[in-house]
């Protein structure tokens, strides 16, 4: 349990791994902000789940994409509840459809880019004063499986570049930070999709999946869990680490072998 009322910023969070992370936080005892594109419906209906727990929640519109934007979450942030302790970047474009690199257009690998790499770096340039200030903070970045080893992914090389390039930029950031206080760690999910998100282990605990070496299907209490840990006020020592949790599925060679 985290002993001190923390605020939380969860990006992309209305919907999916953002919305269980949102809940086991507030479980924990942070006052939540809420941040969404687009699904405004979504993002009201949770922040009033979150509110009866008794914390305080915001949901605020957004795109990590756009710096105005971050700004924008930020600052109300620091005027509504006092600025941001934990910041979990989980908000990130990524495009289904499978295509060659030269088949992008300039405006996609722009926004694919801004939204995976320089927009997480510039909220992260945004929370950092107010973390050392109160020389405490916890900082999550999302990745994808094996993101560490930085492999070739035909078909998804935007993304995968955004997030590798990620990877180097969350070892950097978690040593130039730890002397105050904050840990920074990168969390790589498996292959969770669809309805999955938003479902507790004991959901799918029976389920086979026959992809998964673990044998059952991951959930997005798999990814919230790991992260409410990461927040706890003891886990300072975790810093600059690469998490994949997958269940032990490699996403990238599952693809691989899917197009042979």
């Amino acid at each position: 349990m985290i002993e001190q009322r923390k605020v939380a910023l969860i990006t992309g969070s209305a919907k999916g791994l953002g919305k269980m992370t949102a809940l086991r936080l507030a479980d924990s005892g942070c006052d939540i902000i809420i941040n969404y594109v687009h699904s405004a419906v979504e993002a009201q209906k949770l922040c009033e789940r979150i509110q009866a727990k008794g914390v305080r929640c915001l949901a605020l519109q957004g795109d990590v994409s756009r710096y105005e934007d971050l700004q924008y979450v930020t600052e109300t942030a620091v005027q509504e509840l006092g600025g941001i302790d934990i910041c979990i970047n989980n908000a990130g474009p990524f495009v289904r459809e499978r295509k060659f690199f030269n088949e992008y257009k300039q405006e996609e690998i722009q926004y694919i880019m801004n939204g995976n790499l320089l927009g997480v770096m510039q909220l992260d340039h945004l929370v950092l004063p107010m973390m050392r200030s109160k020389k405490w903070g916890r900082i999550i970045h999302f990745g994808f499986g094996h993101a560490s080893e930085a492999r070739g992914w035909p078909h998804r090389a935007v993304y995968a570049a955004a997030k590798v390039g990620l990877v180097s930029f969350t070892k950097t950031l978690s040593v130039e930070e730890a002397p105050f206080g904050i840990t920074v760690n990168m969390i790589c999910p498996g292959d969770i999709h669809g309805d999955n998100k938003e479902k507790l282990i004991a959901d799918v605990e029976h389920e086979i999946d026959p992809e998964s070496p673990r044998g059952r299907p991951g959930v997005g209490e798999d990814i919230a869990r790991v992260i409410a840990y990461l927040c706890e006020e003891r886990s300072d020592f975790i810093t600059g680490n690469i998490m994949d949790i997958s269940g032990g599925l490699d996403p990238i060679r599952a693809n691989i072998h899917s197009m042979e």
